[in-house]
């Protein structure tokens, strides 16, 4: 079978690899639909690392993915103590907690102490035609919602993780830094949940615009001037109670810590390229911030599949460009270099539509 594997930074070949075993039990096996780049996966493609985590040898990308069920393993029960059956459309959490340890059974199985997370070195990722995954990990995708749409669900589970961090409070301001797809996701969680005045900063005019369409009130150039300023300017200079920084980190923290008000809290989205977080400590301790940081997500999926499923998040909109699997190095070239007006781009290995 065909799978796209990265072999070093911006080095990903589409290569034959063998089919994966048959499913044991609590397993199966997934025929690959849609697939998401997301931006933590184009820090390994153009660094070939993330973070501490480095690729040692080639690595099968991609984690937001939905597909079908080709076969099962005894006792295949999905995320929600369902039976998974051969056929069956579902969408993939791409965490592997081992459910035993104490933050598992804390009901944190995002800070599992074993976590396992595909397409993150050693795990193989989703863009391969077929994958072997964890039964407990899917979740049944409605009639309703494509395939694409169910790849979606987990940027959308980000997004009601970083959320619930979050705490937005109705009609009190927040700002959101970096209009990706995960920036757009959470503008539209701070709508649905009365905040306001929400204002978006990024410095690409397609995202802007995009963000206005998703919900934020005022969309922010951060290249026509200092950002902060501009969140002072329109808030009698205190700053505003809620900061979220959905961008690459890096000097947006900085600009985050700054532009929220005494008090205020900070949510630290982003991954930055550095691994490193720099801010003024006697502005953050002055302020009493408290600062979050969130990692990956935790029993969102059912949650996310409602959002979608009443209209509340529409996510085909979110999708701004497609590609096949002999055309993913395309498709992460593309998404790197911010071309063509990108935003979240697709690789499909079944018909869009499915």
């Amino acid at each position: 079978m065909k799978a796209a594997r990265l072999h070093g930074p911006r080095d990903l070949r589409v290569d034959d690899v063998p089919r994966p075993r048959a499913p044991q039990a609590g397993e199966v096996l997934v025929k690959v639909g849609s697939v998401g780049v997301c931006g933590s996966d184009l820090h390994t493609y153009l660094d070939g690392r993330i973070g501490d985590t480095v690729v040692k040898n080639p690595i099968v990308l991609g984690h937001e993915f939905a597909g079908v069920v080709e076969e099962v393993g005894p006792d295949a029960y999905d995320g929600e103590h369902n039976l998974l059956q051969p056929g069956q459309r579902v969408a993939v959490d791409p965490a592997m907690p081992c459910w035993h340890c104490d933050m598992c059974e804390q009901g944190h199985p995002n800070l599992c102490r074993n976590l396992g997370f595909m397409g993150l070195w050693p795990d193989n990722g989703a863009l391969q035609e077929y994958f072997l995954c964890p039964a407990r990990g899917c979740f049944a995708l409605p009639d309703s919602l494509t395939l694409e749409e169910g790849a979606l669900l987990e940027p959308l589970g980000v997004a009601i993780h970083a959320a619930d961090l979050a705490k937005f409070r109705v009609a009190k301001g927040v700002a959101v830094l970096g209009c990706g797809p995960i920036g757009l996701l959470i503008i539209r969680m701070a709508k649905l949940s009365g905040a306001s005045p929400i204002y978006a900063l990024d410095q690409f005019p397609w995202r802007l615009q995009a963000a206005c369409a998703w919900g934020a009130d005022e969309a922010i150039d951060i290249r026509d001037g200092d950002p902060v300023e501009a969140i002072r300017s329109r808030t009698n200079g205190h700053g505003v109670p809620l900061v979220i920084e959905a961008a690459w980190g890096e000097s947006a923290i900085r600009q985050a810590v700054e532009m929220a008000d005494l008090g205020g809290r900070v949510v630290l989205v982003g991954i930055p390229s550095d691994d490193a977080v720099a801010f003024k400590h006697s502005t953050a301790r002055r302020k009493g911030l408290t600062i979050m940081m969130v990692r990956r997500m935790k029993h969102s999926y059912p949650r996310a599949t409602v959002l979608a499923l009443n209209g509340a998040v529409d996510l085909k909109p979110l999708i701004s460009h497609r590609f096949d699997l002999a055309e993913a190095n395309r498709a992460y070239a593309l998404n790197a270099a911010y071309e063509d007006n990108a935003i979240k781009v697709m690789v499909n290995l079944m018909p869009v539509g499915s």
